[in-house]
């Protein structure tokens, strides 16, 4: 279906050709990652389940993330052997099993290992659905196919959140986790019936896969990029695991159900994460970042407040900025990496989702030591380091041949 065909007569047709393609991207995108912070709402009954400490139940329902950075270097180590399109689906139909058993374990440390199979299941997909957009799609079409994945994973976060809260509320946990892995089985078969076999139509190159990883780690700009992910879901975790305890606790003391609606704040993420191309390309991709991080730390800054609407206004433009920098960072490794790109996106992705681990550790233990100011302060110190790091990222030369300076 993804193949590039252009025989259509009428800008108008291909037009809505390519908006219709972009849309199967994005719910793609949207099943493949819709299980990975949708356990995030129902963080305080599931603490309240399993009997445990904030700071242990934050990390294990975060441990996904650790399964996403093994598998992101394993796609990066042995992904460009990997048919993109059975990798993907298989992928898909293999996660809605750790999916369900989730739903029958009352044991933390094999809830922990679930998560961590789920995150490995999610990763193949998601980095293979990457490389597939990369090598399928003309340079000028890629973005908009990035961008369209990146905003169904945005979706993921804002639906999968209020379905898990209101899941959770009317069958329970249990039917929480079976209807996850239902949804699983529907992104296996969008795969299967949507992506085409085709051969690649962008050479990915010849280059040994650990030569190919020399080259990524030397070249600065990537170095930058996998260094920015890191932070950005470092930020992203840490915020939106533990700013749950927040808002049930006084004086905000929201309901479970409350608590599901809350994520309504990433509906504007949907409006502005599309734009991240255009913010990249007006002001650069490390403008781009850092202007995107300055709107997460204002974010930040409001979540100190004790007034609902002010936390709410700060969990907005902590979205908004990190889903935008995370976008341009994104689209930033897959223009910047001449060659081996799934190789360059299993690294992001590991590097990414590492982020996401730390930060669930260490924010759960700045939080239950010290308290959310000092875990808001660690969150600001994180973001400004990636502000500093985004000044390395510099548009790629529109030269036939010419590769980004190391």
């Amino acid at each position: 279906m993804f193949a590039a065909d252009h025989a259509a007569p009428g800008s108008l047709r291909l037009a809505a050709a390519d908006s219709f393609r972009f849309a199967i991207i994005a719910l793609i995108a949207f099943l493949t990652l819709v299980d990975l912070f949708a356990a995030q709402a129902i963080l305080p009954s599931l603490v309240h389940k399993f009997d445990v400490s904030r700071a242990t139940m934050g990390f294990a329902v975060n441990a996904s993330t650790f399964g996403m950075a093994v598998a992101g270097i394993a796609v990066a180590l042995f992904g460009r052997n990997i048919d993109r399109r059975n990798g993907i689906w298989i992928s898909l139909v293999v996660l809605a099993l750790p999916t369900t058993l989730l739903a029958f374990t009352d044991d933390i440390l094999v809830f922990g290992l679930l998560r961590v199979a789920q995150g490995l299941c999610m990763a193949a997909a998601f980095t293979l659905t990457m490389a597939y957009l990369a090598e399928h799609f003309s340079p000028a079409e890629a973005a908009g196919a990035l961008a369209a994945y990146v905003t169904g994973n945005v979706a993921s976060n804002f639906f999968g959140r209020i379905l898990s809260a209101a899941v959770a509320d009317t069958l329970g946990l249990e039917g929480n986790f079976l209807t996850f892995a239902g949804l699983n089985l529907a992104g296996a078969l969008l795969v299967r019936f949507t992506l085409r076999r085709a051969e690649p139509m962008m050479a990915t190159g010849g280059m040994p896969t650990m030569r190919g990883w020399a080259a990524h780690f030397g070249n600065r700009e990537l170095r930058h990029a996998f260094a920015i992910g890191f932070l950005i879901l470092f930020v992203f975790i840490g915020t939106y695991t533990y700013v749950n305890f927040e808002l049930t606790a006084p004086p905000l003391g929201l309901s479970p159900m409350g608590l599901g609606l809350v994520y309504f704040v990433f509906l504007p993420s949907l409006l502005t994460t599309p734009f991240a191309g255009k913010v990249s390309r007006i002001f650069g991709p490390g403008a781009g970042v850092a202007i995107s991080l300055a709107v997460a730390v204002a974010g930040l800054m409001c979540l100190l407040s004790s007034n609902l609407a002010t936390v709410l206004a700060g969990m907005v433009l902590v979205a908004v900025g990190t889903f935008l920098a995370q976008a341009i960072a994104t689209g930033h490794v897959g223009r910047v990496a001449l060659t081996d790109k799934a190789s360059a996106g299993g690294i992001y992705l590991a590097s990414y989702y590492c982020g996401g681990l730390v930060g669930s550790f260490v924010l759960g233990q700045v939080y239950d030591a010290v308290g959310w100011t000092a875990a808001v302060a660690v969150l600001v110190a994180a973001l400004v380091l990636a502000t500093l790091l985004s000044a390395g990222l510099r548009a790629p030369q529109p030269i036939a041949g010419h590769k980004p300076s190391s």
